[in-house]
């Protein structure tokens, strides 16, 4: 998934976007592929569709131009015949704070896409989440966590918490991830910080 940049680039497997891959990217079925992808491995156009729910003639031709901008590549080494697999490139991707504010229209409209499917995408796996926890052990339900507060920050200051945040995930981040330890399992953390715009609060 694409992550809007908090701090600046230190990870090559990261790639940042500039106007054209994004539009390559802003496609509700093209950002699932490549999650899917990044999270389970490489895999078919017919094994995402069964996956994702899709038809193999929708996945196999949004897979082509993820490939095309650079998403996804070949898995050849997966591959049985004439089958075709496919794996992710990066284990993420990020606007940048040029691409954020590039006055171009088009591009503004597209970071626009990207940023509400974002949106929609963490409301998803949240709902998921609560819709299933039962389903999990109760030492893993007490490490859930979904809670919002109010400041007041003066832009300086709403920055360097959002730096100091991101520093303490990055200090939970694996060199190779995917790799997990005894008793470990995928964790999931969502980062929402924005200003209110409501008359009141913006006073």
């Amino acid at each position: 998934m694409a992550e809007p940049e908090k701090h600046p680039k230190t990870d090559p497997a990261i790639r940042d976007l500039d106007p054209r891959s994004l539009r390559g990217l802003a496609h509700p079925l093209r950002m699932q592929l490549l999650d899917a992808l990044r999270r389970f491995g490489p895999a078919t156009a017919s094994q995402l569709a069964d996956r994702l729910g899709e038809s193999s003639g929708a996945t196999s031709y949004h897979l082509r131009q993820l490939a095309a901008h650079g998403f996804v590549q070949d898995a050849p080494e997966h591959g049985k015949g004439r089958e075709r697999w496919w794996k992710a490139v990066h284990v993420g991707t990020r606007m940048t704070s040029e691409l954020i504010h590039d006055p171009d229209p088009t591009v503004r409209g597209a970071v626009e896409s990207m940023l509400h499917m974002m949106a929609d995408q963490h409301t998803s796996e949240l709902n998921t989440f609560l819709g299933t926890r039962y389903q999990l052990p109760e030492e893993w339900r007490d490490a859930a966590d979904m809670s919002g507060w109010r400041l007041s920050l003066t832009p300086d200051q709403a920055r360097e918490l959002s730096e100091r945040l991101m520093e303490v995930i990055e200090s939970y981040k694996r060199d190779m991830p995917g790799e997990r330890g005894p008793g470990e399992r995928a964790f999931r953390v969502q980062l929402h910080a924005f200003p209110r715009t409501d008359e009141e609060d913006s006073k």
